[in-house]
């Protein structure tokens, strides 16, 4: 049994190790720890940051991110706006997939038809999205329902499939994690690119192989990637300290000292630009059949007002998180410095909000994950506590994401956390459209609580339309004046994220939206 083994099965064993680092890997292989699995190996099945950003090692899309979030070419390598409503992407020649099969615009139109079936997890992503042509083999239109090219964003994250590989495995539907409807997807890959699958175990390691035939100049010099989750924040720090694994992407941030101060370990730690945020129930009816109390904004105020950020951020996130009154973080497009603001707790006005709605010690679920947001379970401990002061009587119900994501997709929870970190689009409408709206069609599919207030939904819908862009940001900052003043979210921080690694890694690409890119990554000869 490896020492890695061990420490993923021992827990009590990882808190004792204190072994120095000893003799180093393959420097072209990257041993990647991180606090969780991904969901699926399909980028349609689930709108999760996370699994997206690991399958973008596989899989690509027409047009990506440079160093400076700015727009460049990927598969496509040029693209215009025609008449206000469609775009032509032209696509680059002499692109394979992993198969050996060429990229075509066929394999365009099957990728778009896929991802934006009414059963699509990610149809969200592009709210925008009308239809997609092909014009010849190398040119593609793809309609829109307004000019803007926030469109453009989103594609960034919508991933290109062989056409032929979805019909020949029965795969041209997408599955779906929070249904558990499943596919040849979920366990099989063909992409385009850098790195291809080579094997994987749920839970335990996937795999991949440098893909050699990669259209684009190589930066990194990896032959392999090894993905090991580990749940347990001691368990991942001792298999960095013992050099079985290379690099963290989820350092725990009560260790962030330690590891700074251990020899032959780099830590590199900022603030995300995702925020944490708790969310209602607001559907009809709670899962027990009450009418749901959240429905009154008097409870939601109450609840509100018992939340202490400052007394979490310094007790949970080590003073490291940014503590907002936002639902966006400052580096967002639409951010409004006016709505970051939030009052201190103030456990006797929620007290008197309960006794008004009729509400009083009012008892609820309140679902949180172990492996999703940072410091979830210590964050939901603390606001449980501090729920109670304020006259709630709430039960946790802690899991990992795979037991909790589909009761919060489905309303089976009363109250839940969420994040969001406005990625690809880097702008407010990605929160205010699939968070925040009415669920309809591509709108509001991650409205997780079932909420809809008509006069947000119209002023989304008015951004959408608005080819300019600070009348555009006018209109968010608006809607989310609404959401704020309607406590449709509570905001509770922008969380830090940190890599640790160790120091063999001569370079890794690490940004604000917290996306391993190692196909940027350079290990030390």
């Amino acid at each position: 049994m490896s020492r890695l083994k061990k420490f993923i099965t021992s827990a009590l064993l990882a808190a004792a190790i204190t072994a120095p680092a000893f003799g180093s890997a393959n420097a072209a292989t990257l041993k990647w720890g991180s606090r969780a699995d991904i969901y699926s190996l399909d980028p349609d099945s689930v709108a999760s940051t996370s699994n997206l950003a690991f399958l973008n090692h596989i899989y690509e899309a027409l047009v990506r991110y440079d160093k400076d979030f700015k727009i460049e070419p990927a598969l496509a390598t040029k693209w215009e706006l025609i008449d206000g409503k469609r775009w032509r992407f032209t696509l680059r020649k002499g692109v394979k997939f992993h198969d050996g099969s060429d990229f075509t615009a066929d394999d365009v139109v099957a990728s778009m038809k896929r991802v934006t079936d009414p059963t699509s997890p990610l149809r969200g992503n592009i709210p925008l999205f009308v239809d997609c042509q092909k014009v010849d083999d190398y040119t593609v239109d793809i309609g829109v329902s307004a000019p803007t090219a926030l469109f453009l964003n989103d594609m960034t994250n919508i991933f290109m499939f062989s056409g032929k590989w979805l019909k020949d495995h029965d795969s041209e539907k997408p599955t779906d994690v929070a249904t558990k409807v499943e596919g040849y997807a979920t366990l099989h890959t063909n992409g385009t690119g850098p790195f291809k699958l080579e094997s994987r175990v749920p839970d335990s390691k996937t795999v991949l192989v440098v893909n050699d035939q990669w259209w684009d100049t190589k930066k990194h010099n990896l032959d392999r990637i090894e993905f090991l989750p580990i749940t347990s924040a001691a368990t991942r720090v001792a298999a960095l300290l013992s050099g079985e694994i290379d690099l963290i992407d989820s350092a725990p941030i009560q260790n962030l000292p330690r590891l700074q101060s251990s020899p032959g370990i780099v830590v590199k730690n900022r603030t995300e630009l995702r925020t944490v945020f708790i969310g209602f129930n607001r559907r009809e009816k709670l899962e027990d059949g009450r009418p749901s109390p959240f429905n009154d904004i008097r409870v939601r105020q109450a609840f509100r007002d018992t939340i202490d950020r400052d007394l979490i951020n310094k007790k949970v996130m080590r003073g490291l998180a940014r503590p907002s009154g936002s639902l966006i973080a400052p580096e967002i497009s639409g951010y409004a410095k006016d709505l970051d603001t939030y009052d201190k707790p103030n456990p006797e006005e929620a007290k008197k909000l309960l006794a008004e709605a009729g509400q009083e010690n009012l008892a609820f679920t309140y679902l949180c994950m172990n492996d999703e947001s940072i410091n979830e379970e210590d964050i939901c401990s603390g606001i449980a506590n501090m729920l109670k002061r304020g006259g709630f009587q709430p039960t946790i119900d802690i899991g990992p994401r795979a037991v909790q994501q589909p009761k919060r997709t489905t309303g089976k929870a009363d109250v839940f956390n969420l994040s969001w970190a406005n990625e690809p689009t880097l702008d407010a409408y990605s929160l205010l459209s699939q968070v925040l709206s009415t669920r309809n069609g591509a709108m509001g599919v991650s409205n997780y609580g079932g909420w809809s207030e008509p006069e947000l939904d119209k002023l989304v819908q008015q951004a959408a339309q608005e080819p300019d862009t600070e009348k555009r940001l006018a209109l968010e900052a608006a809607a989310l004046k609404i959401a704020k003043d309607k406590v449709m979210l509570v905001p509770l921080h922008q969380q830090p994220i940190a890599w640790a690694m160790l120091d063999k890694i001569k370079s890794v690409d690490f940004r604000a939206d917290n996306k391993p890119r190692h196909w940027l990554t350079q290990m030390a000869e």
